[in-house]
Order: structure tokens, then sequence, then C-alpha cells
């Protein structure tokens, strides 16, 4: 439906320009809605499809067997901020991996906990804890985390995500590939299951936090087909030993910027979906604000620190991706948003066609589902499910644009924040 309004706005409006109907200050607004929902398109849909034709061009995917004996040594690195209420389940999980015992080594870091988290690791001999009491943020104890691990392939993963028993070992079976250097698994956020809380059913921040994962994750293949993933989530990534890099102690991405690097370095990121984590959805949306801001604040330091990547003759097929699918993320398109509702309402008042009444009716609409999804009534309902599209697009890009004044204020600490998350309010990374 919106292609075929937009071809025939871009007809209609071509015809006006050339019988020169169209004042100047109107073309000018013209020109801005056109740009603004191209930028929007391309960065959230265009890009992929254009990469997904070409990957069916492109080289064939090879997707190693992974009953392969491939098990190089890996050190499995867990950082911990007071996590006490689910450490446990995580080691439990860690070690129930598939993988042979004599490679891989674990390593729980601690730094700064004033729970019983270090306490709880220290009971289990198969862990090697690390502790400090000071806290100076989790690139500082990845940092040290590094230092201290001995196996050629680091595998980073949450404290409140839960990996199936595979994950390592189809993790591993990429490296036989000396082009890769690194490899995303796949984040899942789990349904709530206990009834009766406010953050269970339809209307839980988990139904649009789902959603969106589920869409990354699409992407995420097709960057992968096509040359490499654009930023690695820290539930679940690794990185050859060889590529490490130290962090500055202020990253606030630290996931992001580690694989980028390698990545820089000319080695391929690879995304392995049938390796996954999984987590329960935030506690709130105001929980779930704390964090896309933060993230956005980081982005806009991660694109400064990766500013080499911006340069296309350098890295054409890295830079084409990280640009289409997180720079415009992180910059134009909240930006191009307001520009298109702008533009669309000046035109609308200005100028007698009905096309842009048209297209103005279905603007106003899709903001207008993202609100009605706040009402309690709607949200509970089926209507509810189809707001909440609507709704976390719009949630998701309010959040980059107070990330970016929070980036500019320079008040966004790369100490890490403790965000609830659902079913039992526990406070997680």
């Amino acid at each position: 439906m919106w292609t075929t309004v937009f071809i025939v706005y871009i007809d209609d409006i071509s015809d006006i320009c050339q019988a020169g109907l169209l004042p100047l200050h109107m073309q000018f607004w013209q020109y801005i809605f056109i740009i603004s929902c191209a930028v929007i398109f391309y960065n959230y849909a265009g890009y992929a499809i254009l990469a997904a034709a070409l990957n069916t061009f492109m080289r064939t995917k090879d997707r190693p067997d992974p009953n392969s004996p491939v098990t190089p040594r890996v050190s499995f690195i867990v950082a911990a901020f007071n996590e006490g209420a689910i450490i446990r389940e995580k080691i439990l999980n860690s070690l129930d991996q598939d993988y042979p015992t004599d490679n891989i080594e674990f390593l729980f870091i601690t730094d700064g906990s004033t729970d019983d988290t270090p306490g709880i690791v220290s009971a289990y001999p198969s862990i090697r804890l690390l502790h400090e009491s000071q806290r100076r943020g989790k690139s500082a104890a990845v940092n040290r985390a590094v230092n201290a691990a001995a196996g050629d392939i680091l595998i980073f993963s949450d404290a409140n995500t839960m990996l199936n028993k595979e994950a390592v070992r189809l993790i591993a079976h990429h490296y036989r590939d000396p082009k890769v250097g690194g490899v995303a698994g796949e984040k899942k956020v789990l349904p709530v299951p206990t009834k009766g809380t406010p953050q269970s059913g339809d209307d839980s921040p988990g139904a649009g936090e789902g959603m969106y994962w589920k869409y990354e994750s699409k992407l995420k293949q097709i960057d992968s087909d096509f040359y490499s993933v654009v930023g690695a989530a820290g539930e679940l990534f690794s990185l050859r030993r060889g590529l490490y890099e130290p962090l500055p102690h202020n990253t606030i991405l630290d996931d992001f910027v580690l694989s980028l690097r390698a990545a820089q370095k000319g080695y391929r990121i690879i995304y392995e979906r049938d390796a996954y984590a999984t987590e329960l959805p935030s506690f709130s949306m105001q929980d779930e604000k704390k964090r896309k801001v933060r993230i956005a604040a980081g982005g806009f330091q991660s694109i400064v620190m990766l500013w080499p990547l911006l340069l296309f003759w350098r890295h054409p097929r890295l830079s084409f991706l990280y640009v289409s699918h997180r720079v415009l993320r992180w910059t134009l398109s909240p930006l191009c948003l307001i520009l298109a509702l702008v533009a669309n309402i000046v035109l609308a008042l200005t100028f007698d066609s009905q096309l842009f009444t048209t297209i103005l009716i279905l603007h106003l609409a899709f903001y207008g589902l993202a609100i009605l999804s706040l009402a309690p009534a709607v949200a509970k309902g089926k209507l509810g499910k189809i707001c909440k599209i609507p709704y976390y697009f719009v949630f998701m890009n309010v959040s980059v644009i107070l990330g970016f004044f929070r980036w500019l204020k320079g008040s966004q600490s790369a100490v890490w924040e403790k965000a609830r998350r659902a079913e039992t309010g526990i406070a997680t990374k």
C-alpha cells in the first residue's frame, strides 16, 4: 500500500512541478518529505532488501557441520555485578555446555559486587572467580578477565542470560575458517510466564521487545550472509583472542566496539542463529527506556570511536552495512521521522491535494495507534498486539533522541547500571 501511495505521490508532484504550479517553498517541503521517507525506509528495510538480493548472486552460504570435531581452547567469560539472585542458575547453565571440559575454562568476574555473588561463584571449583572490591565498569572488568584468560577463543555472555546447551560448540566450529574473527549468537526475549503480574501477557514490555529482536535477528543474518554482522550483542558473542583490544574504561557499548574493531581489521563476524541466549523482558517500559537511552548514548560514543568505518573506500562492504544498519538508526532516522511528519502537515494544510491529506491521515493513524497502546483496556486486547508495533518503534526513536542529548552532556556513565527484568523484578545488567 505504502509503495503504491509513494509512487502515485511522486508522479503527481512531478507533474505539478513540471507545470510550474508548486511554489518554491512548497517544493522544499516536498523534497524534505520524500528524502525523509526514503531514509527511514532504507534504514529499516531498503538496505536489507538490497543486501538480501545481492546475497543470492554472491557466494554460497557455508554453514559448517556443527558435529565437526573443531574444539579450540575456549575461555568463557561472564561479568556479573550483584547478580546473587540469578548467578547460581547462570553457573549451572554454563557448566552444562556440550563442549570438552578440557578445552573450556570459565571465568566469572564480579568486581564491585556487594551482595553474595562472589561467595556463590567461589563455591564452584570449576569456575575461576575474579573479584576486586572496586567497581570501575564493565569494560575494565572485561579487560582484566581477558588478561587472565588462557583460551584462543573468547566467549562473552551476560550474567542474566541462559544459553542453549550447544551454544559454545556451535560458535567454536566457525573458527576453522581463518577469515572469521568473531561469532555473534542470537538473543531471544522470553514471554513472561507468570500470570497476574503487571508484566504478564500482551501488555508486557516484552511484547514489543520480543518483536524487535526477531526483526534484528533477520537483519543480522542478512548482514552476516552479505559480509559481517555489524555489532554483536553482549548476551552472547565471541572473538579470537588475538583480535581483542583493551577498551577505554569509559566505553559504554563494549560488545559493539569490540566486534566492529575486529571486523575493521578485515575479519568477518559471523551470525550463528542456532547458538542463542534467552532472557526475560524488562520489568517495565521505564526500565526498558533506561536501557535504550543508555544504548543510544553508547551508540553515539561508538560512532566517534569507530570513525574510520565511515570511510567507505577502506572497508566498502563493512561500511555499507555499518552506516545502513547502525549509523542511520542512531542519527538521521529519528530526525527524519520528525521532518516527515512536519513536512506532511505543511503540505496537507497549504496545498489542495487529496493525496497529501490521505498520507497525513495514515501518518497520524500510525502515531495514534502508538498512543492508543498506552490505554490499559486496549493493551490487554487484540488491538493491543497491533498497537505494540508502532508504539515500540516510536519508543525506540524517542530513546535515541534522549540518548543523543545524554551523550552530548557526557552524563552517561560507563559503569553498567541495573535494569530490572520481568516476572520477579530482579535487577540485572
